[in-house]
């Protein structure tokens, strides 16, 4: 059953009482890698192996993940080539009250220094298993982005 999450704004990924920071170096540069998140959202299914369908939506998004969890997102930030930021405002997830995921996205050579923030609030069951989870999320977004800086290196070679 799906439940509504709490509307928390951008402060939130600096004040959320659970912080999951992730981050990974990519050749791609932060051009390519800010299209790839913010503009193809169909295209999430093809690198983030978690990933079943992604769909954009007015204000947003609308994603499925393998196993049937499903989550309907608002974009809190798009700015190019810096930042991606959204909300969950709506998950099949039991536990939690208030989600944010930001994607931060600084010039590193040639390539792309990504950090990946999960900013998370729920019961304390979701805030214990969250914790227990972080290296699955972070081993997940790792491959996930390998996959992306691969898949953007093929794209840019056939162009």
């Amino acid at each position: 059953m799906a439940h509504q999450l709490c509307p928390v704004g951008l402060g939130f990924v600096e004040t959320a009482p659970i912080r999951l920071v992730f981050g990974q170096e990519m050749t791609a540069a932060p051009e390519a890698v800010f299209r790839a998140l913010a503009e193809d959202v169909p295209g999430w299914s093809e690198w983030f192996s978690a990933v079943r369908s992604a769909r954009p939506t007015a204000d947003g998004r609308e994603v499925r993940l393998r196993g049937g969890v499903r989550f309907e997102e608002t974009v809190l930030k798009a700015k190019a080539p810096e930042v991606y930021t959204y909300r969950v405002d709506m998950t099949n997830v039991p536990g939690p009250r208030a989600w944010v995921e930001e994607w931060r996205l600084v010039p590193s050579g040639t390539g792309t220094r990504v950090r990946m923030t999960f900013a998370l609030d729920g019961t304390a069951l979701f805030r214990a298993v969250s914790r227990l989870a972080s290296p699955g999320m972070g081993r997940a977004f790792r491959t996930a982005v390998k996959t992306l800086d691969r898949r953007l290196s093929l794209q840019a070679d056939r162009a």
